[in-house]
């Protein structure tokens, strides 16, 4: 499973970066606004960061306008992917752009029929949200599920992006399901790492290795 980091803190991004761990990014206008920076600007510098897609979101509801924002944001760089959302305007955009050769993530998405419609418009990802769903009393895990065996029946190419990720079980059980990608925060991320066991070997392995009396070069 590809491990996108859903951000606009350039510093984060590189720290992740800097791992091997990361395959993309995923932004959005609320993170864009909570960077306090320019929107071009700042997803230049994230393209400049990561090999893989960064996604940028587009903010008109109407499809000439979609498509008029997504040609201004695919000239950021080779690896920008147009985010739209989930209607049938952003549906309309997604697969004019797709056909054009542009990588579209489809976002805000809430059932495993919106997955449907979302694959046959031809995107590249597809964002449900699990987290949001989990919030609003469904199971988000059950969303990604029914969305696999769906696009497995018809081997569609759309790859599934989990999204709204809260917490490591989200991402353990998206991994079981067989997500694609999934895209969390960068504490969520980190949050990985952590074990008691770890945390216990590490401190014993110290210990013992202070008794020595020893130091490496």
């Amino acid at each position: 499973m590809k491990f996108f980091v859903d951000t606009a803190d350039t510093k984060d991004i590189a720290e992740l970066a800097a791992t091997g761990l990361l395959d993309g990014v995923t932004t959005n206008p609320s993170l864009i606004a909570k960077s306090g920076r320019d929107f071009m600007e700042v997803t230049k510098e994230i393209c400049a960061l990561v090999n893989g897609p960064v996604s940028a979101e587009v903010v008109a509801l109407d499809h000439p306008t979609m498509m008029k924002e997504a040609e201004i944001l695919r000239k950021i760089a080779d690896n920008v992917c147009i985010k739209v959302p989930l209607t049938i305007d952003g549906l309309k955009t997604c697969k004019a752009l797709t056909e054009d050769g542009t990588m579209v993530n489809v976002t805000l998405c809430f059932s495993a029929n919106q997955a449907l419609l979302a694959a046959k418009a031809g995107a590249t990802f597809i964002s449900p949200f699990v987290g949001r769903h989990d919030d609003n009393g469904f199971d988000g895990m059950q969303l990604i599920s029914d969305i696999r065996l769906i696009y497995d029946n018809y081997d569609f190419e759309t790859a599934i992006l989990v999204a709204s990720v809260r917490h490591a079980v989200h991402v353990l059980e998206s991994a079981k399901i067989g997500a694609d990608v999934m895209t969390a925060p960068p504490a969520v991320i980190k949050s990985l790492f952590n074990h008691v066991l770890t945390e216990k070997g590490i401190q014993g392995f110290l210990a013992d290795w202070a008794k020595t009396g020893q130091s490496i070069g």
